[in-house]
């Protein structure tokens, strides 16, 4: 492979709005919620790297033939790998492709297969791009993909802030996470976020069943949170995490009050008992190990289901937190029995072929 750009390459990021960025001079896509991805062909080589630099090529063996098929024969494109499911976006199918196993992954992109969004381009034929405003890079882009057809899509743009405010709000149920503003001023800025997105923010009071120590071993890393559903049944919904040092200490001793009997009657008695079993003979306990970090455990302690805390998050996916959360204050007032998904506001589900036809 050899072109004007070549791997790896650190993307150009966003930093986080919470009004949409006005209008002048600005450019307003939806934010898609996948794995970000740098695209390099040359020819019949195609390489897919992440927003980490590491490839993403083997995960994906069905995007290098429509990849092959429709975008331009010596260019560098940059991009969200996402998979559509029947309720949306679906970025638990994307985690299942990170595995080691060729056959596993082959079934995947069979039976679903990924989509490949493209935003902006860095490089094509012999001339790099990256120094051209974005104004003109999104021209460039539009021509390269003109005859481009699915499963390779140009994500729609407006210049319109009213337009770009009415897709925060419509394409949510298709699980876009908001949107994002790039000025048409702007070069492409490797690995530094000059651009701005605008994602949902919303609250709701949680259980606190559980935790995780940190990983440098000192205070706690992650709340695990859980809401009701209409049965009665605790569900796990996501984590509370990113504390300061200051704050992962004083959770310690905030959380020991509720260490005692803990599993006595506990909602999740049988997952830790599962847990405990399979550290016991050596094996591999459900979740137990972050797809992307070999080193670190999903290992928890329970904490008896008597805490709720509000926490700020931005979407649902099916009936979890997609992000992790942050967390907001302790609701010592509430009783955990009324921390139901009755709380939540439900998204209307949305048509990707009304996003991609937007």
């Amino acid at each position: 492979m050899q072109l004007p750009v070549m791997p790896p390459v650190k993307p150009m990021l966003a930093k986080l709005a919470r009004e949409m960025p006005a209008p002048a001079g600005m450019l307003y896509e939806p934010k898609w919620d996948g794995f970000r991805c740098i695209a390099f062909r040359d020819g019949d080589e195609i390489e897919l790297g992440s927003r980490n630099e590491k490839p993403l090529t083997r995960y994906f063996p069905e995007l290098l033939p429509a990849l092959r098929a429709n975008v331009p024969e010596r260019c560098v494109l940059d991009g969200e790998i996402v998979i559509a499911g029947a309720g949306g976006l679906d970025f638990e199918a994307l985690l299942q492709r990170i595995h080691p196993a060729a056959s596993r992954v082959k079934m995947l992109a069979a039976t679903t297969p990924a989509s490949f969004v493209a935003f902006d381009i860095l490089a094509l034929g012999d001339d790099d791009l990256r120094h051209l405003p974005f104004g003109e890079r999104r021209e460039a882009l539009v021509a390269a993909l003109a005859g481009a057809r699915p499963p390779v899509h140009l994500t729609p743009a407006t210049g319109d802030a009213g337009v770009a405010a009415e897709w925060f709000d419509r394409f949510e149920g298709a699980g876009l996470d908001g949107v994002v503003a790039k000025p048409l001023a702007l070069p492409y800025r490797e690995d530094e976020r000059v651009m701005w997105k605008v994602k949902h923010a919303r609250t709701a009071d949680c259980v606190v069943a559980g935790f995780r120590t940190h990983k440098d071993g000192a205070g706690v890393g992650s709340l695990l949170l859980g809401l009701y559903d209409d049965q009665g049944t605790l569900h796990h919904v996501g984590v509370a995490s990113s504390f300061s040092v200051a704050r992962r200490s004083e959770l310690v001793g905030e959380l020991a009050p509720y260490r005692a009997d803990a599993l006595a009657g506990h909602p999740w008695a049988a997952w830790a008992e599962a847990e405990a079993e399979a550290r016991a003979a050596g094996g591999r306990m459900p979740g137990g190990q972050s797809r992307w970090n070999a080193g670190r455990t999903m290992e928890w302690e329970p904490l008896r289901p008597e805490l709720v805390a509000e926490v700020a998050f931005d979407h649902l996916q099916g009936d979890r937190f997609r992000h992790a959360t942050s967390f907001v204050r302790w609701r010592p007032e509430r009783d955990p029995a009324s921390c139901t998904y009755g709380q939540l506001d439900a998204t209307v589900p949305e048509e990707l072929a009304a996003v991609f036809g937007a």
